[in-house]
């Protein structure tokens, strides 16, 4: 998909949010140029004093990340590209926080976050698609001092490697959305513009989503996020180690029509159970709980028979030997 397609797609209207990325098309915002084969990496900002460590917690693998957060509706779509050949990243982890409407983050408690310890709420990850996508549910942020309305966010390609970033969007439309609802965004507009932030103020574009207005009254936000890598391949969220035990494969086919075959191999007799989640992080159902030899295996997933919605799941290997448990994931689409 080329990025002015990707781009198109950020006004998510109604229900259209809880369908396959794959099938959400529409046509609200078209950039300058097409990626064309030549990317131009994200610029890298800091994490910020609030970057949680979301990986160790599970229950952070949500697409919904408001919690008891209460605001304008934000969906939010980010994809990932390979800057070695401008296609996309699949299997990649994707992190975003922000701040409430009020500017404060959860999980601290200093001068500027009183009694947000041990809070968790607007923060989560997803694991980028065959399109290299990922979309989250959040709130419209709001600013606080020294900060325009912004989002953070961080591409994990590998235990190695990292990109952290920030976005944000046109003063004008950005703006609107508190002038439209004071009784929520009390504070009012932001006073800074793009050139008086700490963090943008270098005038960077790349960094600048598109914010569009959908038909229930929610907002809808997207931005092409370019990091070193090679897009199709799938190896970015394989580390090492566990190359050394296992190797999980694509579901064939992807996207699934009616069902689909995992396939996955190991380097010595471990045992095997392979977990399937929604994207909401909720376990639906243990695939395979068995020992296995070393060797080539398959797994197969009827969704007929399981009666799910169609629409992207992760499926989870955990893998267990003498040498320990080495974990990894996929997403995989069912298509209309």
């Amino acid at each position: 998909m080329k990025r002015k397609d990707f781009l198109r797609s950020a006004g998510i209207l109604g229900a259209a949010s809880v369908l396959p990325v794959s099938k959400v098309m529409t046509n609200t915002f078209v950039p300058s140029s097409d990626c064309g084969g030549a990317c131009v990496l994200i610029p890298s900002e800091t994490e910020g004093p609030f970057p949680l460590d979301l990986s160790a917690n599970n229950f952070y693998f949500r697409k919904d990340i408001r919690e008891t957060q209460s605001g304008v509706e934000l969906r939010v779509k980010l994809k990932i590209i390979g800057s070695a050949n401008c296609l996309p990243m699949s299997n990649v982890r994707v992190n975003i926080w922000h701040c409430t409407k009020e500017g404060l983050y959860s999980g601290y408690d200093n001068n500027q976050n009183r009694g947000q310890a041990g809070l968790t709420y607007l923060r989560g990850y997803q694991i980028t698609d065959a399109n290299g996508e990922v979309d989250f549910v959040t709130i419209f942020p709001g600013w606080y001092t020294g900060r325009i309305a912004h989002i953070h966010f961080k591409v994990t390609v590998s235990t190695s490697y990292s990109a952290v970033s920030q976005l944000t969007w046109d003063l004008d439309k950005k703006n609107a959305i508190y002038t439209a609802n004071p009784s929520i965004y009390t504070k009012g507009v932001d006073p800074l513009a793009i050139k008086d932030d700490n963090i943008f103020s270098d005038g960077s574009t790349l960094q600048i989503a598109s914010l569009e207005k959908n038909i229930d009254g929610s907002y809808s936000t997207a931005l092409e996020v370019t990091v070193n890598g090679t897009g199709v391949t799938g190896l970015g969220h394989i580390e090492k180690e566990n190359a050394k035990q296992f190797t999980l494969g694509q579901n064939i086919p992807n996207p699934v029509m009616n069902s689909c075959v995992i396939p996955f191999s190991l380097v010595k007799k471990s045992k095997v159970a392979i977990e399937l989640w929604n994207v909401e992080g909720k376990k639906l159902k243990e695939i395979c709980n068995q020992n296995l030899p070393a060797g080539d295996h398959t797994v197969e997933l009827d969704f007929e028979k399981l009666q799910l919605p169609r629409a992207n799941y992760a499926y989870q290997i955990i893998v267990s030997n003498e040498d320990g448990t080495f974990i990894d994931s996929k997403l995989l689409t069912v298509a209309n």
